[in-house]
Formats: structure tokens, sequence, C-alpha cells
């Protein structure tokens, strides 16, 4: 499977980064943006580098970029996931403002039919967050907010990280035991 993935600057990177690992091992094909601002927060959030992650990818892409492959729908993906996906991100999304290659990939991938996954990580919601994510659902995209469940008895943090991650591959179709399931 052929997938982007975009980190934007929203606080859990953490997620994002684990996204990428996880969809290296089941060696799949990833391409990565990370936003500026999603790279000053991993330098808060998380142990990992910017290249390690990119180690990680076939193919990394600078944000501000809107010439490269992932700027046009003819850039065959499977999936786009943004993940965290910040409220300015869903908003350049949900209405169709590509001011970054995040954003102008999402929209692609929604113009072209492909899955696209938005893992908001944003709590409490105003209005027109709420009314960005009914925009986005309308025009096809997965609405995944980065909501951990506790049924599966988690020990640490990085097993609530399993638990979204883990809903964004069953989203994707990707086969995993990153959580135990409901009632098993």
């Amino acid at each position: 499977m052929k997938i982007l993935v975009g980190i934007t600057g929203s606080s859990g990177v953490i997620y994002g980064i684990r996204l990428v690992e996880v969809l290296s091992k089941m060696d799949q094909e990833v391409f990565l943006i990370i936003s500026e601002n999603a790279r000053r927060v991993m330098e808060r959030e998380s142990k990992r580098s910017i290249e390690e992650v990119e180690s990680l990818v076939r193919e990394s892409y600078d944000n501000d970029d809107l010439c490269s492959p992932p700027a046009s729908g003819s850039f065959l993906t499977d999936a786009t996931v943004i993940i965290p996906c910040s409220l300015k991100t869903l908003s350049a999304i949900a209405n169709g403002y590509a001011d970054t290659l995040i954003s102008r990939a999402g929209i692609c991938s929604l113009k072209e039919g492909r899955k696209t996954i938005l893992v908001i990580r944003e709590t409490p919601l105003d209005l027109s967050s709420l009314e960005n994510m009914v925009k986005a659902k309308k025009s096809g995209a997965v609405i995944l907010p980065a909501s951990p469940a506790f049924y599966h008895n988690p020990k640490r943090v990085e097993d609530l990280v399993d638990f979204i991650v883990g809903k964004v591959l069953d989203q994707l179709g990707l086969k995993h035991s990153l959580f135990k399931r409901w009632g098993q």
C-alpha cells in the first residue's frame, strides 16, 4: 500500500511518528510531510529526531514545496493520513485552501476519491472546528479524533498511542495487533 503521512504542528506528534514506525515495519510504501510547526513540537514532545523519522520512509517532502509530487492528484496513493491534524490544517482542507503541501495533498486525496484520514487532536472543540469536521466528512474524509479507549487496560502512554494508530490501521484495512479488541 502507498500511504502519504502528514504530521502537523498540533500536540501529539507521537501519533504520527508511531504510525510511520508501524507502517515501515509492515513494509508499506510511506511518503512523509512534516510541517515546520510539527518540527518544533517534535523537539519538545519526542526523543526521536526528524532525520530518524524521515529515514523510515521512502521519501520526505518539504511542506512549503507546492511543486512537489504530492501537490498533484496524479501522485498515486492509496491513502493520505494527517496525524495529528491541526485545526488549521482541518480548516484548510475542509475549505479547499491549499496553502501548504499537507493541506494540498489532503485536498487532492479527497478530490480523487482516495481514503483520507484526519486525526484531530484537540479539545474542547469550538463550533467552527466542528463545522469544518462536518465539511471534511461530507467531502469524504474519515474524521478520527485522537480519543483513546481504556477497555484494553493500557499500562503505558505508548498503549494509548498504539490504540489510535491501530484505529488508523483499521481504516486502512491493515491487520495489526496493537491493542486488544473489545470482548477479546
